[in-house]
């Protein structure tokens, strides 16, 4: 089996002074896809290089403490891909490829942190410019023969079981019907499967992996599920088993771990 976490961490520094070596040492993933690393490639040398005995790929933002993704692995990859091939996006970190190739599967895993919309209009269409971009490179991944799996903080909510408050966040970032529709699009004509839903169809409450800081978001879990494994259908049909993790708060978010009948 084959264990895949993703988790947003909102700071790596921040982080792992909340117990997140100590969880990965006892959790023992195999490989762990992060976001908002907020962090450089000096902060990151001679302290998080690696975790729990996992090598770490980075793909740093450009701006300081902001963004960033890596993919901790235990495993040697054949290639390491930084960024998606758009100026605008890979300035900000957000897009990490691990190839694990052999003669008989092209393999990748991809950690992506895809953009709020949530702080103005601004951002917001930035963010439609992302998935404008994103979509053709993920076909074409596809298009080539490449099976992968894509974890990340995707910062949508897909369908109204994806959160908790969802008829008062129709007009918010995040539930937007354009949002929403990409990711249909991403599932129908993309052809791609999001492995969560495809294992716990009807889960509603215990879905939710991110929670506002504001108020008791919490305590009440009044949650969204921004976090996702999205994977083309080969990889998907290996998936047998999924936990979100709450037993302690590592940040804002919780990591989400999908087993996989496969081994590297």
């Amino acid at each position: 089996m084959f264990k895949l976490t993703s988790l947003n961490l909102n700071g790596i520094r921040s982080a792992t002074t909340k117990g997140l070596e100590k969880w990965l040492t006892t959790h023992a993933p195999d490989c762990i896809c992060v976001q908002e690393v907020k962090a450089q490639a000096a902060d990151v040398s001679g302290r998080f290089e690696e975790l729990a005995g996992l090598k770490g790929h980075f793909h740093f933002a450009q701006k300081k403490g902001y963004s960033g993704t890596a993919v901790y692995t235990r495993h040697e990859p054949s290639e390491v891909v930084i960024g998606f091939g758009s100026p605008e996006f890979d300035a900000e970190g957000r897009f990490t490829e691990l190839r694990f190739d052999t003669p008989r599967r092209k393999l990748s895993i991809l950690s992506v942190y895809f953009p709020s919309g949530s702080s103005g209009p601004e951002r917001q269409e930035a963010k439609y410019r992302f998935l404008d971009a994103f979509f053709p490179h993920l076909q074409a991944l596809k298009d080539g023969g490449r099976e992968f799996i894509l974890c990340g903080d995707v910062n949508i909510a897909h369908q109204e079981k994806d959160l908790k408050n969802w008829r008062s966040n129709q007009k918010n970032s995040g539930f937007l019907p354009e949002e929403r529709a990409w990711m249909t699009r991403l599932l129908d004509e993309g052809g791609m499967v999001d492995v969560y839903r495809r294992l716990q169809p009807d889960t509603t409450d215990a879905c939710y992996t991110w929670w506002s800081n504001r108020g008791q978001a919490y305590a009440n879990n009044v949650g969204w599920r921004l976090d996702y494994h999205l994977a083309t259908p080969a990889m998907a049909a290996l998936a047998r088993s999924e936990a979100i993790y709450k037993g302690e708060k590592f940040s804002d978010h919780a990591p989400i771990t999908i087993g996989y009948d496969f081994t590297l």
